[in-house]
């Protein structure tokens, strides 16, 4: 049977964020968007189980169980939070600022 580690681990520290992102599935970065900085957590699909969200910058639905993006400003609150498939969060600069669905999408 192998000794117990006495010594802490290299560079951590108890009650970091770094457990908090670990948490979650991810991990989280700060981003400047928009004129203002805004909190990224990259959320892993085993984390989103049993959860769908609403993409908003493809206004689909992200699928339980699926890895993505929660992003909200540095400043915002809870309601500011919102659900980014990856692929759409790396591409918001290059999208336009209105959704266009086709005739046959669903409206909801």
């Amino acid at each position: 049977m192998s000794p117990r580690r006495n010594r802490p681990k290299a560079g951590g520290s108890s009650g970091s964020s770094d457990d908090e992102g670990r948490r979650y599935g991810g991990f989280q970065s700060s981003e400047h968007w928009q004129g203002e900085e805004w909190s990224v957590r990259h959320v892993a699909g085993a984390s989103a189980a049993g959860k769908t969200y609403r993409c908003p910058g493809c206004d689909q639905e992200i699928a339980s169980g699926v890895a993505h993006v929660v992003a909200w400003p540095e400043y915002g609150g809870v309601d500011d939070r919102r659900h980014w498939h990856k692929a759409c969060w790396n591409a918001k600069d290059r999208r336009t600022t209105k959704v266009q669905r086709s005739r046959n999408a669903p409206r909801y």
